[in-house]
């Protein structure tokens, strides 16, 4: 078996717990209780390893990242592993005096949610009052010359807005917006009918982004993709199975992309267990669809086969119940007629379920 070459990214999934409900959530339906998540220290050998690996970069992220008390010193634990540290945070909670303890921690940059440029909308997708937190913290970010970048999941009900989404970014003084189309895994799939938006609405939105791409003229760095689901060319899983970036989850489960968990039979391994190097280079499930020999037809053959590598192997199973077919995404994929007629939205669409804790489960 060939070494695989060292992961450069980081997810680290820091809790499952989160102020906001967003329907579009792609992180699983069962989530991690926080009795279960790995401490401060646990964290911070984390960091060592994947240091020690060849990650350069990490995201704290959740659910809500600011709901761990202890993020100070998971940040600074980060930081002197030699990681660049970005926080992806829904901005709730992010006052001036837990932004400074963070930046003396040596936090090196933001990443701000958004879900509607209107504060209304914006709240009622999210279901919580978040919108005004979230314009006091990009403000709080600015203020301390931190890098701010805004990310948009982006679905019917917010794909209109793209002209005031884009306005907002520049008002709020972001380095770069993402916009992130959902990916239909977790509460994202539960709500995929509610979710899904028109061929048109897209096309719309394509012109929408080229228009500010050239009006802007590189002053705000702005990342769009079409959806795979739409254009036809699958894209290559997280840049290829285990091929440069893994996910810890909140318990020191270790996965090559989020969704993983959702696999059967995966058998993902914990980082409690198993040192973060063996995870990466020996694990079965790191090395279950690496490379091309697990293909069948048609990727096999495929010349696009070391481009996309069968595309998400997540989507594959989430669409056909098998994660080794080629990702219906694809148009050479003899699932590929069914992913097209689920790109036809129903009229009206049904109500987003919002994501929600387990019955008896808090998450102050």
């Amino acid at each position: 078996m060939t070494t695989p070459p060292p992961p450069w990214a980081l997810l680290s999934e820091l809790t499952h717990a989160c102020p906001l409900h967003c329907g579009y959530c792609s992180n699983p339906l069962e989530l991690t209780r926080r009795s279960r998540e790995l401490n401060a220290a646990q964290w911070a050998d984390v960091f060592r390893q994947a240091a020690d690996l060849g990650v350069l970069h990490t995201h704290l992220s959740g659910g809500e990242p600011l709901l761990r008390r202890d993020l100070e010193i998971i940040t600074q634990a980060a930081v002197e592993a030699g990681l660049y540290t970005q926080l992806v945070t829904s901005g709730v909670g992010l006052s001036a005096q837990r932004l400074d303890a963070l930046v003396r921690a040596g936090l090196h940059s933001v990443q701000l949610s958004v879900q509607h440029s209107d504060p209304a909308r914006s709240d009622e997708i999210a279901g919580h009052q978040a919108y005004q937190a979230k314009r006091e913290a990009a403000s709080l970010v600015k203020e301390r010359k931190l890098p701010l970048g805004i990310n948009v999941v982006l679905h019917r009900h917010n794909l209109d807005a793209l002209d005031f989404l884009l306005e907002l970014a520049v008002d709020w003084h972001a380095d770069r917006i993402e916009l992130a189309n959902t990916q239909f895994y977790g509460w994202g799939l539960l709500n995929r009918s509610a979710l899904m938006p028109s061929r048109e609405q897209l096309a719309a939105a394509t012109r929408t982004v080229e228009r500010w791409r050239q009006r802007l003229a590189g002053a705000l760095e702005i990342t769009w993709v079409v959806p795979d689901y739409f254009s036809g060319t699958p894209k290559p899983c997280m840049g290829g199975w285990g091929a440069v970036s893994l996910t810890v989850a909140p318990d020191g489960t270790v996965l090559p992309c989020p969704a993983a968990a959702a696999l059967p039979g995966l058998d993902p391994p914990n980082v409690i267990d198993r040192s973060l190097r063996w995870i990466w280079s020996d694990s079965p499930a790191f090395n279950a669809y690496r490379g091309t020999d697990w293909m069948a037809p048609p990727c096999r053959s495929c010349e696009h086969r070391t481009v996309d590598f069968g595309g998400c192997r997540c989507q594959a199973h989430a669409l056909t119940g098998d994660a080794g077919r080629t990702d219906p995404a694809c148009s050479l994929s003899p699932d590929h007629p069914e992913l097209v007629a689920l790109t036809r939205p129903g009229t009206p669409p049904p109500e987003l379920i919002p994501r929600r804790p387990r019955r008896g489960e808090t998450w102050s």
